[in-house]
């Protein structure tokens, strides 16, 4: 489901005076206000979001109060959501996936743990990999666990052009670290990708799920990707979402790279995750 380009949004052109969307004054990321996303949304209210998440990539909603089948019904209007390839156990809504540390009676209630999630692109190890991701805020720790989103559209721009021009040039073998998780054939992706809707380039190989260079020497290429992986990691890139409970948090996996921070296990941490994927990476 293409999303419009129109110029970017501004709270003065808003459809409403009660919705607005304010940049988090770092290089991606804006929190929408004055919207309750347990009501249904008019045509009005979906394509100042749609347009808001092309020009931002993040968007948070606070203070949110949703069911199961509200995020479901909110994941409707930027494609169809569908149920993670990893299974969890049974659940009345399939394609909500909980991500959480919380054992009962000593089962994991979801999954990814509490450790240190390095930045990477949703599903990427797939053919067609994550266009958008949603996560709901349940129950958060007192102290770590944040997220951190990377525009992966500032750090190509910022590099010399005589690289930019090498990088589109390369492609890179994407695998998942759990061999199960894997598709039968290696996934190769470019290493820069455009988005099919701005038509914005962005690097597109993460720390978390790029294997390696394709057709390049091992060590030639690993030094290559170290050296991407320090120049995406500068704060003028990053933008860190400190959670609350009731936040509602979308992005757009094409142009952004993500990462969870750790934080103590012996602290509960619930999240609902919906996600849209199926879509070829375009060169």
């Amino acid at each position: 489901m293409p999303l419009s380009t129109r110029a970017p949004c501004r709270p003065e052109s808003l459809p409403t005076a009660t919705m607005q969307v304010m940049p988090a004054g770092a290089a991606l990321g804006a929190e929408i206000r004055g919207v309750d996303l347990a009501q249904r949304l008019s045509t009005a209210q979906v394509a100042l979001i749609r347009q808001a998440l092309l020009d931002h990539c993040v968007l948070c909603f606070r203070d949110q109060h949703i069911s199961d089948d509200d995020q479901v019904r909110f994941t409707r209007h930027f494609g169809t959501p569908v149920e993670h390839v990893r299974k969890q156990r049974a659940r009345r809504v399939k394609e909500i996936f909980i991500i959480s540390n919380v054992k009962e009676n000593g089962e994991p209630i979801g999954a990814l743990g509490n450790d240190l999630i390095d930045f990477h692109s949703d599903l990427s190890y797939l053919p067609k990999p994550g266009t958008a991701s949603l996560l709901y805020a349940v129950e958060i720790p007192d102290q770590g666990g944040q997220t951190q989103w990377v525009d992966c559209r500032a750090a190509y721009a910022a590099l010399p052009a005589p690289q930019q021009t090498w990088l589109r040039t390369l492609r890179a073998v994407h695998r998942h670290y759990v061999a199960a998780q894997n598709p039968p054939e290696p996934t190769i992706h470019p290493v820069v990708r455009r988005h099919p809707e701005t038509g914005r380039l962005s690097l597109y190989v993460s720390p978390h799920l790029t294997s390696h260079v394709h057709d390049m020497p091992r060590d030639e290429g690993d030094n290559l990707l170290r050296e991407l992986y320090r120049h995406m990691d500068q704060p003028q890139f990053i933008y860190t979402h400190q959670w609350q409970v009731g936040d509602l948090v979308i992005w757009d996996n094409r142009p952004t790279m993500h990462r969870r921070l750790p934080f103590p296990d012996a602290q509960r941490r619930i999240m609902n995750r919906t996600q849209i994927f199926g879509e070829e990476v375009v060169e």
